[in-house]
């Protein structure tokens, strides 16, 4: 593109330049082109946006929950009404194929602004009869909300974020992952489109730099990271100056655990999911594949045989099933990991490799690697790649497989298969994750909590549970008779 576009800051429901007027490239991963210049937010303009949500906030609490909720419905709209567009931004900024763009990322945020649409009229406290009189509690909006996004899903991300602190009753500053900015700044767009009132939403992109800056600003009651857990400790140390609420959602290594009962066509498929979806570029992927040794050698046969099928190429193609990896300096990380798995003693099955894609020539494409792994010490199986990278290890006895999928920092989340379903409970229990699936892998309904336990984060998303992360409660009680003061 010889003159690619601007896109500037979104504040007040308009778009304006940055204080500085700087600008950075974000760039299309597949072809290596620049896709548009985009406004770079300094800490006065950081400001600015936060000036704008405080201003906004007392009005927007004002609104009735069906108020509220009544316009993120038509968000909600709105945004399945722009479908295609969106799926074509996410795949062109983020380098995922087209065949999934629509659903996973575009109707999974116009379910969650539906979703809360719904739950903003629901908010209710309770009311307690006790000596000397009765309180009741009055949730309430924490005020503004920052909200820092990541760059594998972004637009899903940030309306995982908007949408319960909206239907709350507060307003958020958004930063987009600077990778990835695009769809942010368009769910701006089309949140003014639908009636959001100025400064209940607003955009500001940048590099860590912009997200220092909010995250360290004194206005700013709460902080949702998604994000690696390093940024993760940063954020929570910058937010400890001002005792700000943080919610985190950051990285794993989850366990998959395939048992010798399970249908060994649906363990694969969920294996196959839990890998390579998105180019592997999920937090929740379940990396260390345990199987069970009765049947490891028909497990890896038959994984081998539907990998070899997946076609890496152009996401703009509808038949892709694995578009390009988000930045060269992703790519070559992880092929760094993989060079380090085989010096550590891993079998190399198939993958793995850079691909060259007709036609994206600048692209940053690797075959899906699977690996047979001995050692659960072996770096691939410890430490999380955030790309297609399959390692699977043995195991042959229950509390043994437990034992070693728990032996991690981190608690995102965790798979099992198995045709035993007291089996599966009772696995699923002993696990420390945050989400557990049983027979199936990586589904994530808008209505079942989200998040992580140990090092993967703090607080959840989704669910009504979320709305307990942007909202505080206020007792008040009430007197029945005079004050019997000692005195």
């Amino acid at each position: 593109m010889t003159n690619p576009p601007e896109r500037l800051l979104w504040i007040d429901n308009t778009e304006v330049d940055s204080s500085t007027r700087q600008r950075f490239s974000t760039v299309n991963p597949a072809t290596g082109e620049t896709l548009a210049r985009v406004a770079e937010a300094e800490a006065a303009d950081v400001d600015r946006a936060v000036r704008s949500a405080r201003a906004a906030q007392p009005g927007w609490a004002a609104l009735s929950g069906v108020e509220r909720g009544r316009l993120l419905a038509r968000a909600a709209t709105a945004v399945r009404g722009h479908r295609d567009e969106l799926a074509r931004l996410e795949c062109l900024d983020g380098g995922k194929p087209i065949a999934e763009t629509p659903e996973a990322d575009v109707d999974s945020a116009a379910d969650c602004l539906e979703y809360f649409a719904g739950q903003a009229a629901s908010l209710q406290g309770e009311y307690q009869e006790v000596a000397g009189g009765f309180f009741y509690t009055r949730p309430e909006p924490l005020g503004v909300c920052g909200g820092i996004g990541a760059w594998n899903y972004p637009l899903q991300i940030a309306a995982w974020k908007a949408a319960p602190a909206l239907a709350a009753g507060n307003t958020m500053v958004f930063k987009p992952a600077e990778l990835t900015p695009l769809s942010g700044l368009r769910l701006a767009e089309i949140f003014a489109e639908a009636g959001l009132p100025a400064g209940v939403f607003n955009v500001i992109q940048g590099a860590a730099e912009t997200g220092q800056a909010l995250t360290g600003h004194p206005d700013v009651d709460k902080i949702s990271l998604t994000g690696e857990v390093g940024t993760g400790k940063a954020v929570m140390r910058a937010a400890a100056d001002s005792l700000k609420a943080v919610t985190m959602e950051l990285g794993g290594k989850s366990p998959l655990i395939v048992f010798d009962d399970a249908s060994l066509e649906d363990a694969v498929s969920g294996a196959l999911l839990g890998n390579f979806y998105t180019q592997g570029e999920i937090c929740t992927n379940g990396t260390r594949v345990y199987v069970h040794e009765h049947i490891m050698d028909a497990f890896i046969e038959r994984v081998i045989d539907r990998t070899r099928q997946l076609r890496v190429g152009d996401p703009a193609d509808p038949a892709t099933d694995v578009g390009a990896l988000i930045s060269p300096a992703h790519r070559d990380r992880v092929l760094d990991f993989i060079a380090r798995g085989e010096a550590e003693g891993a079998e190399r099955l198939i993958g793995g490799e850079p691909v060259s894609v007709p036609g994206c020539d600048g692209g940053t494409f690797i075959s899906p690697a699977v690996f047979r792994v001995a050692d659960d010490r072996c770096v691939i199986a410890r430490e999380e790649i955030f790309g297609p990278v399959m390692s699977i290890l043995p195991f042959a006895d229950e509390a043994d497989v437990i034992a070693r999928a728990n032996n991690s920092p981190y608690g995102l989340a965790g798979g099992v298969f198995t045709a035993d379903l007291q089996r599966a409970h009772r696995v699923a229990a002993a696990l420390k994750a945050g989400v557990v699936w049983i027979n199936h892998y990586n589904l994530t309904p808008i209505e079942m909590p989200f998040g992580g336990v140990g090092q993967s984060g703090i607080g959840r998303e989704n669910s009504r549970r979320a709305l307990d992360h942007y909202t505080q409660l206020k007792s008040v009680f009430v007197a029945s008779g005079g004050v019997d003061a000692p005195y």
